[in-house]
């Protein structure tokens, strides 16, 4: 095994915390620290508290105590799940969950999803595990004549997509934000990496999480895994597992999570301090008022055409609509349909400063998507919109993505992938919510409203460091594409000249 591959898999292993020796003491002070939590929710009835995630060894630590400390249930809501050390990883943390009693309910989204069809049917066969399967017309249980038939007879619904990314433990604390779980999402793929935001909740707005999760479990475009395999023609395909089976999976994924190679000193460290940290988190939590705003099942009521909006794209206009003195955008993608256009617009005409974070042809990993903003940048900077494209090797990248070092021979691509809002200083949008007509119409997406001004200015200031040269281009000024490879812009090129706006 290389020295890469094995320190990847020893820093992703951290998520599955499958350390047998933990200490007595260790998990005393879990027990403590669960108590902590109890006492902060009670001495603040009504309001959230809130902890920003900006990097992605501390949004995995998070995910990975959670889970340890699961006592009751856990809820997870993914768009992305990948068979990469990450996934896998996950899966089994949440299998020893199921295995010490607590109820485990998942929600995936069905276009990406890359688990084997048979470790996928084997965790569902768990008594305590219940996994659905979003809007499944492509992937899971799907042979490829019957996904071909839903492309061409149900267009919108094959591009309607559940972009939600929540993960809620015990009805109390809980994690939303832009991150899939996947390496590239904490910082782990050693090619390619994403620059990521999530928030740490506490208190009231988890309730409403876990509600908008009953909600899309109850939908019936959530469907049971193992309704999926049971075909027995040409449509659906037929899989099945016996016990013995079942039971391999599961030695697999332990074996794997328990091989002392996959652990370095430093993630054993980190793991061991999970705890302490964990609290030191919540003491810092800022406790205020924040809302949870999701879109339904379908996100609304068409069923052909492509348009019809939704309630989180609803709100955040209103919040920027409301904007005195300026908004702070970040997004991956820039794509503005025409009521955004108009919004943006009106704020300018009213002397509202618009400053946007997006990525460079160089950085991106969508490249349909930024030929639709490629299209548009001209007129976006003729409204006066300020934007700021980001590198794909950033200097900030050093200080976010901990595990690189001076020693480190080459540095992954550094993506944005952050969606986060800022109004005035005061109010911040943290979730899953792109600036593009797919986020707007088709996805479904979630996301928390924080209404604290000194955790906006925080959140703004990191934002305003992204923006820094040295972290991005000025797309007014600098010439941004000429970064990208001749063949990444004539690629975007021939995007251009095709009619997707509607899909980006």
């Amino acid at each position: 095994m290389t020295t890469t591959t094995t320190r990847r898999q020893a820093l992703a292993v951290a998520f599955a915390l499958a350390l047998p020796c933990w200490s007595a003491t260790a998990l005393a002070a879990s027990e403590r620290h669960i108590e902590f939590i109890d006492a902060q929710i009670a001495a603040n009835a009504g309001k959230t508290g809130v902890y920003v995630l900006d990097t992605g060894v501390e949004a995995l630590l998070a995910r990975a105590w959670l889970v340890e400390n699961a006592k009751q249930s856990i809820e997870v809501q993914y768009f992305i799940w990948s068979s990469d050390n990450i996934g896998t990883l996950a899966a089994e943390a949440l299998l020893r969950a199921a295995q010490r009693g607590v109820r485990v309910r998942v929600i995936v989204d069905d276009l990406l999803i890359d688990a084997p069809d048979k470790a996928l049917l084997a965790l569902a066969r768990h008594p305590a595990i219940d996994i659905r399967i979003y809007n499944p017309k492509t992937s899971v249980g799907t042979p490829m004549q019957r996904r071909l038939q839903n492309v061409l007879t149900d267009f919108r619904g094959v591009n309607q997509r559940m972009h939600d990314k929540t993960l809620v433990v015990d009805g109390k604390v809980a994690i939303t934000g832009g991150r899939n779980m996947a390496d590239e999402y904490f910082d782990y793929n050693h090619a390619y990496n994403f620059r990521d935001r999530d928030a740490l909740l506490l208190g009231s707005a988890v309730k409403a999480m876990q509600a908008n999760f009953d909600t899309f479990w109850a939908s019936p475009l959530s469907v049971e895994v193992e309704t999926l395999y049971d075909g027995l023609g040409l449509m659906q395909k037929n899989v099945r597992v016996d016990d013995e089976q079942v039971q391999q999976v599961y030695r697999e994924l332990h074996a794997y999570a328990k091989s002392s190679e996959n652990f370095a000193p430093e993630v054993r460290a980190a793991i061991a301090d999970t705890p302490s940290s964990f609290a030191r988190l919540a003491r810092q939590m800022r406790w205020t008022d924040v809302e949870f705003i999701s879109d339904k099942p379908g996100k609304n009521d068409n069923r052909i055409a492509l348009g019809g909006g939704g309630q989180t794209g609803t709100a955040l206009a209103r919040l920027v609509q409301a904007a005195k003195q300026r908004v702070v955008i970040q997004s991956p993608y820039l794509v503005a349909s025409d009521e955004a256009l108009a919004l943006l617009a009106d704020v300018r005409s009213r002397g509202v400063a618009v400053r946007i974070s997006t990525n460079s042809l160089a950085s991106t990993d969508n490249l349909p998507a930024f030929s639709g903003y490629r299209n548009q940048r001209a007129r976006l900077l003729e409204m006066g919109l300020q934007i700021f494209e980001y590198q794909p090797a950033p200097a900030v990248q050093q200080q976010l993505v901990q595990r690189l070092t001076a020693a480190t021979r080459a540095a992954p691509v550094f993506s944005l992938h952050a969606k986060t809002l800022v109004i005035d200083g005061k109010t911040v949008y943290i979730g899953t919510y792109n600036f593009d007509p797919r986020s707007q119409n088709l996805n479904t997406e979630v996301g928390v409203i924080i209404h604290d001004e000194g955790l906006a200015r925080e959140v703004e200031a990191s934002i305003e460091t992204d923006m820094a040269p040295g972290n991005s281009w000025n797309a007014a000024t600098d010439d941004p594409d000429q970064h990208a490879t001749p063949a990444k812009r004539n690629q975007v090129r021939l995007y251009q000249w095709l009619p997707l706006k509607p899909l980006l």
